[in-house]
């Protein structure tokens, strides 16, 4: 079973699977003229710029899309891309985010386009609305559901509740049973309200939390900030060495440095993915091009951010402990900081995780209403997934997860191909903000 899923995985995960990241973040890249980098100050201004003029709505979506995306990838991912790829990996991860920037705004602003009430009043919007209704094409959106679902309940449930259960068994002595139920009862308490309570708790918990973790990593750095010159010029040279897979883009694809930095650049910040889109549609009266420019702003901080300051600590304080995960990250931390430092990853990892685990609720819920609203039309079925969620949420606490890696790692990746399909036949549609010159 588990040979079967590495070899799919490996299939799935290829080269030519970052190729195709690459390849539609290039093209609204080039398409919007270079908007995420050239315009930045512009949708800066438009997005955390007006907070003080009535865009609450849109910054509490942004936070619980920054909560989805802000997860144990940001920390032990980038540790296991370094380890594999080395501090090439760091370059490419950036790359994702600048080039994911323009993928996240493409996919944002198309299901807003899409989006459509239902019944209740609440919008239905995600990649699977525009698959619909954009491309005429119900049976694409209903397989994109299926594997978001699937989706919901590994990565964004199980796993996240695994990191958050051995934190609290580690840090707290806490016994596996007792920080199961607490897990699942505090989730339960979240997302039971619906997306007003989850954005509630989100516009606040995901702003300390990620403020912690970068106020005392810039104090690593600052110990450490001889070393930071030497690391930036390691991270620019070793990303160009294609290794032992061989010289020209067949190598150059398949080095390890191009393939783990992109691979865990798509996880962490999720552009792509196509869950984004979903997190926005509920937002009350917006426009496609201000929710696009707020997905840009996330994979930002996600990546450009929590990440790079992840692997700044890691290469400036560690990188030649022979750790990897999150025990490497813990070390770095620990060596400039002391015991608190090793403390600090842990919350930080239970934080984040904890996060993720509410912000996926509200994705996997829409999907699996989707799905609901075809397969057995009139049934409310929203109490169902949030037994099933919940129930992921306590499997996470108290098993082994190895196999529940492997398989949600590939649906994220089943999920990738009808998105990214759908944004390229539906590229026409995507509309970027058309800037007026100062006279």
């Amino acid at each position: 079973m588990q040979q079967t899923l590495q070899l799919l995985h490996e299939i799935v995960w290829g080269p030519w699977t970052m190729l195709l990241f690459l390849g539609t973040g290039l093209f609204f890249t080039v398409k919007s003229g270079g908007f995420q980098i050239r315009k930045l100050p512009y949708w800066w201004k438009k997005t955390v710029g007006s907070l003080g003029k009535g865009s609450i709505s849109s910054f509490q979506t942004s936070c619980t899309a920054l909560a989805a995306t802000i997860g144990t990838g940001n920390i032990v991912g980038v540790a296991t891309a370094l380890t594999a790829g080395g501090p090439g990996a760091v370059f490419w991860l950036w790359i994702s985010a600048l080039i994911g920037m323009a993928t996240a705004y493409a996919e944002t602003s198309l299901g807003q386009k899409y989006r459509y009430r239902r019944p209740d009043g609440t919008w239905q919007c995600g990649p699977m609305v525009s698959m619909e209704r954009g491309l005429g094409c119900r049976s694409l959106g209903l397989i994109y559901a299926l594997f978001a679902v699937l989706a919901s309940l590994g990565m964004g449930s199980m796993v996240q509740a695994n990191a958050v259960s051995e934190t609290l068994c580690y840090e707290a002595g806490m016994k596996q049973e007792i920080a199961a139920v607490l897990v699942t009862a505090l989730t339960a308490a979240v997302v039971w309200g619906g997306i007003r309570r989850i954005s509630r708790m989100t516009s606040w918990f995901v702003p300390l939390s990620a403020g912690i973790y970068f106020f005392f990593s810039v104090r690593v750095l600052v110990v450490c900030r001889r070393s930071i010159p030497v690391v930036l010029g390691k991270i620019l040279k070793e990303a160009w060495t294609p290794g032992a897979a061989g010289g020209g883009i067949a190598g150059f694809l398949f080095s390890r440095s191009v393939r783990f930095g992109l691979a865990r650049g798509v996880f962490s910040n999720e552009a792509g993915l196509g869950t984004l889109a979903v997190l926005h549609g509920a937002v009350e009266d917006t426009t496609p091009e201000e929710q696009g420019m707020w997905a840009m702003f996330e994979v930002f901080v996600d990546t450009m951010v929590i990440c790079t300051l992840t692997a700044l600590v890691i290469l400036c304080a560690g990188m030649e402990s022979g750790l990897d995960g999150a025990a490497l990250t813990s070390f770095c931390f620990t060596k400039i900081l002391g015991s608190f430092g090793g403390f600090l990853v842990s919350i930080s990892m239970a934080a984040f995780a904890f996060a993720t685990i509410v912000g996926w609720y509200y994705i996997g819920r829409q999907m699996f209403s989707y799905l609901a609203e075809y397969l057995c039309p009139g049934v409310n079925t929203e109490y169902l997934y949030i037994i099933l969620y919940l129930l992921a949420v306590w499997l996470g606490c108290i098993c082994r997860l190895e196999l529940v890696w492997l398989m949600s790692d590939l649906v994220n990746g089943l999920m990738a191909y009808p998105n990214l399909l759908s944004l390229w036949l539906l590229a026409d549609h995507v509309q970027f903000p058309k800037i007026k010159a100062k006279k």
